[in-house]
């Protein structure tokens, strides 16, 4: 599994474009400590492929069609794959990051990283290392320091407070004045921050994290 030894380190690129997955398999393909062994368009395909060739590392893009990267990640943990997976991707947002890693991603790049910093970090994968470009430890550190109440930022709190009254995210951006886009973007965001999946698990950890507080009743 490991170039030092003689042995190509094998890899299979995930991504849904072409044109990407023919750049990074050049790249890689002109260094002889490397063997790109397949590419694959989605998560699913990626799976499937994993399965089958059992490269040393996958890497992986997590804005795919269909089945996208971090379903992928967790896939390939629960079928036992030994692949490391190393997520490439243009995103560092928490609502990326943090369900990647706890997906079991062993490492987190982004794609205007240097070509000698991608080598490195594929070697380190293959020997089962961390990974995680600087902006995206910085992301991690920042989120361990932040204690909880300064965890949503003041819009997002709002967006969530008016989902807790039972508003709809068309209510919502009506009384916010922006776009239902914008809604589903913080509701996102909130998601990725809480490490919770729907509206309503979002409401009910923020009030355990003291994030919402209960209306108290009004008396007349």
């Amino acid at each position: 599994m490991s170039a030092a030894d003689g042995t190509p380190i094998t890899l299979l690129i995930a991504d849904d474009h072409p044109v990407v997955r023919d750049g990074l398999s050049g790249m890689f393909a002109a260094d002889p400590d490397f063997e790109v062994v397949g590419q694959a368009a989605d998560g699913a395909e990626a799976v499937r492929m994993a399965g089958l060739l059992a490269p040393d590392v996958v890497l992986m893009d997590l804005r795919m069609p269909g089945m996208d990267g971090v379903t992928a990640i967790a896939e390939l943990a629960r079928s036992g794959s030994s692949a490391r997976v190393l997520v490439l991707t243009t995103y560092d947002s928490d609502t990326y990051v943090l369900p990647a890693i706890e997906a079991g991603a062993t490492g987190y790049l982004l794609k205007d990283a240097p070509r000698d910093e991608l080598l490195r970090a594929v070697r380190a994968a293959a020997n089962r290392e961390a990974v995680l470009s600087p902006s995206v430890a910085a992301r991690l550190m920042n989120r361990v320091r932040t204690p909880g109440p300064g965890l949503l930022s003041p819009r997002e709190t709002e967006v969530l407070k008016w989902v807790a009254a039972g508003a709809t995210n068309r209510e919502v951006a009506a009384r916010l004045l922006i776009s239902e886009a914008t809604v589903k973007t913080h509701l996102l965001n909130v998601y990725g921050k809480l490490g919770v999946g729907d509206r309503a698990a979002a409401v009910a950890e923020a009030f355990n994290r003291g994030l919402l507080t209960p209306r108290k009743p009004q008396h007349p």
